[in-house]
């Protein structure tokens, strides 16, 4: 049982609340009880799990920038993302998430979020369903 969600990015940087959308693939499962899995298949983005407030969220953003800035990576004589690889590195690209009575365990504050490291670009994500 799976799913799969297609965000198209704005920003080079930029966080994406996908919880609703991983809620309906949990709903269209008819998931009870398990686990969820939320991966991302790209080198430049990951999952982060955080609260969807605006002065947060750029608070990630500046915190993400300001960790890999004025930095001279190796990498970057290729394509110039370096940076985004290594915070995606970080964070990584999936997450684990419980599901109980037909719900996703998940903290009050706690959403989904796409990280995008290196757009614009179309992103993936896949989720799937174990119960």
């Amino acid at each position: 049982m799976r799913g799969k969600i297609i965000i198209t990015t704005k920003e080079r940087y930029e966080l994406t609340d996908i919880t609703s959308e991983v809620e309906e693939i949990v709903k269209n499962n008819n998931l009870e009880n398990g686990i969820i899995t939320v991966f991302v298949p790209h080198s430049t983005a990951a999952i982060l799990l955080t609260e969807n407030e605006e002065g947060l969220k750029k608070d990630w953003i500046d915190f993400f920038k300001n960790l890999v800035a004025g930095k001279n990576f190796l990498h970057d004589r290729i394509d110039n993302n370096a940076d985004s690889h290594l915070l995606s590195g970080l964070l990584g690209q999936g997450k684990v998430l419980p599901v109980k009575n037909k719900k996703i365990v998940r903290g009050t504050w706690q959403n989904i979020f796409l990280a995008e490291f290196d757009g614009p670009r179309e992103r993936s994500v896949e989720v799937v369903v174990i119960s």
